[in-house]
């Protein structure tokens, strides 16, 4: 009788252990999804912050638009008349009337970069307004590039008339700069 109670408790020692087993297993798995979901949820969180940090950002930009195509403008005007360019005749902005004008111009007649160039070489107002248009212009859209990096509307500064013409006025100061330097 004696040895049935030892093997009963030893059983029952047995079973008490594989289900203590058993439920530290079942708990460990709990904690890990918990982990993996807490870990998920952290994620989205901060995808979400960032996303919204974009949105702001973006949302500053057009907020701020009008003063950041006037100030863009402010530097057009001058370099328009020097090189005898008339904005497009359209109801665009007066920002993209006067870009359109400039890159329609470079489109007709190739001419037109050397008559820049000249401009700049020759007349110091047209090079600070080439300078202040080309790092303003370039800053615009670093910010936009950084905020909305494959957001649409960075796409279409980037490639449109705002990306054209950084690329047209910077191509003419460097040609104008090296002529000075040799």
């Amino acid at each position: 009788m004696q040895n049935i109670l030892f093997w009963l408790v030893i059983i029952l020692i047995l079973i008490f252990a594989i289900i203590t087993t058993i439920a530290v297993f079942h708990t460990n798995f709990r904690i890990k999804n918990i982990n993996k979901t807490l870990e998920y949820q952290y994620n989205l969180i901060v995808k979400m912050q960032s996303v919204l940090k974009t949105k702001s950002a973006t949302n500053a930009v057009a907020e701020n638009a009008e003063m950041i195509y006037q100030d863009l403008l402010q530097n057009l005007i001058p370099i328009m008349a020097a090189i005898s360019v008339m904005p497009r005749n359209t109801s665009e902005h007066p920002l993209w009337r006067a870009l359109g004008g400039i890159m329609d111009e470079y489109a007709k007649n190739p001419f037109a970069l050397e008559k820049l160039r000249r401009a700049i070489k020759l007349d110091a107002d047209i090079a600070r307004n080439i300078e202040n248009y080309i790092s303003r212009a370039d800053r615009l859209l670093r910010h936009l590039n950084a905020t909305e990096p494959d957001g649409i509307l960075a796409a279409t500064f980037t490639d449109g008339l705002l990306g054209q013409s950084l690329t047209f006025f910077t191509q003419a100061q460097a040609l104008a700069t090296q002529e000075q330097n040799e």
